[in-house]
């Protein structure tokens, strides 16, 4: 009878000890949930006050074209548009991502740095009218473009790849979601190809413009090549 008894007791401390375990477990597993969903909202508000800010520095571009304001307006507007810009991109550093995000954090911080130095040489080539820095601009804008495809892919692989908090294996990315992605990402590179070198209707304006847009193109299904698993 007695040591029935310890059994029982041993019996229970292991029951106490497993329930413990997996309260312990859920609540670390909510509380990786939360931390998850806070982070994604997080760096979606970055992205779209990086995606406002670049609006604006264009459509001040265009204002000053159509003559709505004058060079020296569209200057002192920029010189702003740099100081805000760089406060936006310290708002990455603040971010406490899962570890399976932090390489598409470190992908999206330095496609807007990136972009932030295009901008830089294309307000020297409205400056000065150096064609040179308008060429840096324009190549640092592909580079952008590039890593922030590229976050984008690492973010969607984290996020897809959390299948069931539940499982042992956290963690796997399915290949075929992210096929999928790397294709509609590579077809949104083509899309910003044709709307930076065609026109309205769908055309060329000039050959070099063509010639512009068929390596843009290339250079699209060449990332494309590289990121399918």
């Amino acid at each position: 009878m007695k040591k029935k008894k310890i059994n029982n007791i041993i019996i229970a401390v292991i029951a106490i000890g497993i329930i413990g375990a997996i309260v312990a477990y859920n609540y670390s597993v909510d509380q990786t949930k939360q931390k998850g969903l806070q982070f994604g909202i997080e760096l979606e508000q970055i992205q779209e006050e990086v995606k406002d800010i670049q609006d604006k520095f264009y459509s001040e571009k265009t204002k000053w074209e159509e003559g709505d304001i004058s060079k020296d307006e569209l200057l002192s507007y920029y010189d702003k548009h740099i100081t805000n810009f760089e406060e936006i991109i310290t708002k990455y550093d603040e971010l406490n991502p899962p570890e399976l995000f932090e390489s598409s954090v470190e992908l999206l911080k330095l496609s807007s740095q990136t972009q932030l130095e295009s901008d830089g040489h294309f307000i020297e080539w409205i400056k000065t009218g150096d064609e040179s820095a308008k060429v840096r601009s324009d190549t640092q804008i592909q580079e952008s473009l590039n890593y922030e495809m590229e976050g984008l892919v690492e973010f969607y692989s984290a996020k897809t790849g959390i299948k069931d908090y539940d499982e042992p294996e956290m963690f796997e990315a399915p290949q075929s979601g992210l096929t999928q992605k790397v294709i509609q990402v590579a077809e949104d590179m083509k899309k910003n190809c044709d709307k930076k070198f065609k026109n309205e209707s769908g055309e060329f304006d000039s050959d070099d413009l063509e010639v512009e847009w068929y390596n843009c193109t290339n250079e699209a299904q060449k990332w494309k090549i590289e990121h399918l698993p």
